[in-house]
């Protein structure tokens, strides 16, 4: 999220070659047994999608948000009646791992049944560090902010994350919205309100960053999370903050600039998810705010970066940004642009944006193409990540 202080990969899949020491080369796995895993597990989530319902389908485009320290059970009970299939963790939770993994198991408990099996959720949070770390309290470290895990060397950084990410599965949690690859420069500093303002970034520039972002993501790769670079294309041009402010414009990124190093590194080493910002990039797509944007997701990310994992946007439930924005178009515009899943920090949003998209998949075969591809996606990180269920 562009700051979740307003909102109160898996393990050897994620190797960046610049983020630490050369380990040991693991011997070559042969080809024809790569191939075998990989055709298995595409049939496994080709099982799962074959069994599902549309509403279920549906249900998986979206993650909606649950305070952490006290769900609330009404909004979890919107989650299970519209089959979301990903729970964001918000706001501030002190009380530590094992009151997190009880809140988890609950959510858990609930999740749609596919064929006899369970489909497990995503549960995702922002654990960055410094004043962004949602979960604290007996089980969790205190993390330093990314300022300071930037001045660190990237082999301690990956170890350290690597504890991070135990910590988090020790909680039920298996996707961390971070880390923060937003290159902010020195001169703007604190002036970036939501990055720079809280010293989310690893640097100031992109030969510090990019290590740093990698670094992080491969310890938690190591401990079996999935990790999120974001917030592509960049926040760190920006002044205003997309959860509080409206209009915010970056009149500085192209497709070239060295500020998109940090989220093609990442790419290239296996990322499975990439978030999307709401400000609006005006020498990328001067037109539509980047979370709607085909010319930023479809252009520059999937066919410029090759991106092939989950695209997740960026929170447009509450924030200021996407205000403007029916909720239902919001959902169908994202979708439309080539995004996969919806985040909204407010669940009470879901039921609008699952209609709308219902409904535009009436009008549109094209639409409900985009649809079973990013639900495909959806499910495929899944599979990865343990939650699917195939004999």
């Amino acid at each position: 999220m562009a700051v979740s202080l307003t909102a109160a990969s898996l393990a050897g899949a994620y190797s960046p070659a610049a983020s630490a020491e050369p380990a040991a080369a693991a011997p070559a796995e042969p080809a024809a047994a790569g191939t075998a895993a990989g055709n298995s597990a595409a049939t496994c989530v080709n099982s799962v999608y074959g069994a599902m319902t549309s509403a279920q389908r549906v249900g998986q485009l979206f993650m909606g948000g649950i305070n952490a320290a006290t769900p609330d059970q009404k909004r979890i009970a919107v989650l299970h009646q519209y089959h979301v299939g990903s729970v964001f963790l918000a706001g501030r939770s002190t009380k530590g791992t094992q009151a997190t993994k009880t809140v988890v198991n609950g959510l858990q408990a609930k999740s749609d049944t596919v064929a006899g099996h369970r489909v497990g959720l995503l549960i995702s949070t922002d654990q960055e560090g410094g004043r962004v770390q949602v979960l604290s309290g007996p089980g969790f470290s205190t993390m330093p902010s990314a300022l300071v895990q930037g001045t660190w060397t990237t082999t301690k950084l990956r170890d350290s994350a690597a504890v991070w990410a135990k910590q988090l599965k020790a909680a039920g949690v298996n996707l961390n919205l971070a880390p923060v690859a937003d290159v902010v420069p020195a001169s703007l500093g604190k002036n970036n309100a939501p990055i720079g303002a809280y010293d989310r970034e690893f640097g100031h520039t992109a030969a510090t960053v990019t290590p740093h972002s990698d670094a992080f993501a491969a310890g938690f790769a190591q401990s079996g999370v999935l990790a999120t670079v974001k917030h592509f294309p960049g926040l760190g041009n920006v002044r205003g903050n997309t959860d509080t402010t409206a209009g915010v414009v970056d009149s500085v990124t192209t497709p070239k600039s060295s500020s998109l190093t940090p989220f093609s590194s990442a790419i290239k080493a296996g990322i499975p998810f990439v978030m999307i910002s709401s400000a609006t990039y005006t020498k990328i797509d001067a037109k539509h705010q980047a979370v709607f944007s085909s010319t930023v997701i479809q252009g520059l990310l999937r066919k410029t970066f090759n991106f092939q994992g989950v695209v997740v946007s960026d929170d447009i439930g509450n924030a200021v940004a996407v205000k403007k924005v029916p909720p239902g178009d919001r959902a169908v515009r994202f979708l439309s642009a080539g995004g996969n899943q919806v985040l909204t920090v407010e669940p009470n949003l879901i039921p609008a944006m699952v209609k709308a998209v219902q409904a535009r998949m009436a009008q549109s075969s094209a639409f409900s193409k985009q649809v079973d591809t990013s639900v495909h996606r959806v499910l495929a990180a899944k599979q990865k990540a343990g939650l699917l269920h195939c004999g």
